[in-house]
């Protein structure tokens, strides 16, 4: 019996200690200023911002892919295949331009180093809030294990923006602890990733842009398994930029002169008929903005054409057509496209919005929360006071003979 009662004792000892060292964890890793949030205010001004004006026509569309992960050196893999395998199969579908971002690693370009992207997923903590830093030269190993509150998410976007060159959110609809509220109050970041999956509505991005956060867009495969024909080319961009280098993406990337897309899983797994409908998508052929309307031309005919506005509202829709204008009035905030094709495929496009030319080049306003210091130093306190009744604990129950 004393042989039974030491191990359970030293099981309870055990587990007692484990979830005490994952409480230590946690708390350590919660350490962030607190910031004093805006009120939402949507888009407003004399002038409408034209994410198109840079088009053109001498560029083809760039087929792009910018979230893509591969194998690596070591044991903590996302995918079984490397780099040049990655891109050779990305390739068969029609990409022009594929970017690697790895998990807290930046990888090489497998063919040249003047396609070299320096890019990394961030974000190892429970909620998989994760972000796209681009034009870091290092990773920023930083991470909440658990990011409950805004104020921890919108630090790391603070701490990030500090190293790189601009920030990708990566997909708001999976990450838990989407919400309007937190949307209205995010800022920092330039592109937000679309979701095709569960929806194509990316209402997330409209909570956002409402409460005068403006962003671009990409819809990215987010690629793990390139074996799988439902994993792959299945979300692409398409941008109008002259070569794949950092630079030129750099500048299309940040100016918006890009468009979004969802693409069917062609054939089901017949990857003959996905390699030859990924040849032959539908296209925006013309788009841009003509005093205050703003027009889209497709290649072929749309199921229909959304305009979404302010608060996700649909300010305009047709059918059975390959175009589409719409005059924003004085009230409009902001205007987008979303065209849906009859076998499945939707194009987005980037948000016109309200500005003042005068005072500034885009709607992108500058970072606005404030530190509040008072309760920045009585957050950090308790965490300090936590992790040392938790140590204290641990050492109490490591001293029970």
């Amino acid at each position: 019996m004393n042989i039974v009662r030491k191990i359970v004792q030293i099981i309870a000892k055990t587990v007692a200690v484990t979830i005490l060292l994952a409480m230590l964890a946690v708390t350590v890793t919660s350490v962030s200023l607190i910031y004093d949030f805006k009120a939402p205010e949507p888009f407003s001004g004399p002038d409408i911002f034209n994410p198109y004006c840079n088009l053109d026509t001498a560029y083809t569309w760039k087929r792009a892919n910018f979230h893509t992960h591969t194998r690596v050196d070591g044991i903590f893999n996302e995918c079984e295949y490397w780099p040049a395998e990655v891109l050779e199969k990305m390739e068969r579908f029609g990409y022009d331009i594929v970017t690697f971002s790895n998990h807290n690693r930046l990888t090489d370009h497998p063919v040249s180093s003047d396609l070299q992207v320096d890019v990394y997923e961030h974000g190892y903590n429970l909620f998989k809030y994760h972000k796209l830093v681009f034009g870091s030269s290092k990773v920023n190993r930083f991470d909440h294990l658990l990011p409950v509150f805004d104020f921890q998410k919108q630090f790391q976007l603070d701490i990030l923006g500090k190293d790189s060159d601009f920030i990708q959110l990566n997909h708001p609809l999976r990450t838990t602890g989407t919400s309007k509220k937190l949307m209205e109050r995010l800022e920092g970041y330039q592109i937000i990733e679309l979701d095709s999956g569960r929806s194509t509505e990316n209402e997330y991005w409209d909570w956002a842009l409402s409460a005068g956060h403006y962003s671009f867009a990409l819809a990215n495969d987010d690629l793990h398994h390139p074996d799988r024909s439902r994993n792959i080319a299945v979300r692409c961009n398409f941008l109008c930029t002259p070569s794949a280098s950092y630079e030129d993406l750099k500048n299309t990337l940040l100016d918006g002169c890009y468009y979004s897309m969802r693409i069917p899983d062609y054939g089901k797994g017949d990857w003959d008929i996905k390699y030859a409908k990924n040849r032959t998508l539908p296209s925006i052929e013309s788009i841009g903005l003509d005093g205050d309307t703003i027009f889209m031309t497709l290649s072929q005919k749309a199921d229909s054409i959304k305009v979404t506005g302010q608060n996700h509202r649909t300010l305009k829709l047709a059918a059975e057509t390959d175009n589409m204008q719409y005059t924003m009035s004085d009230s409009d905030s902001y205007a987008r496209f979303t065209a849906y094709f009859p076998e499945g495929e939707v194009i987005w496009s980037n948000p016109f919005a309200r500005y003042d030319s005068s005072m500034t080049d885009s709607p992108s306003a500058p970072a606005s929360h404030k530190t509040n210091i008072t309760l920045t130093i009585l957050f950090n306190l308790l965490l300090v006071m936590l992790s040392g009744g938790i140590i204290a604990c641990i050492y109490k129950i490591l001293r029970k003979r």
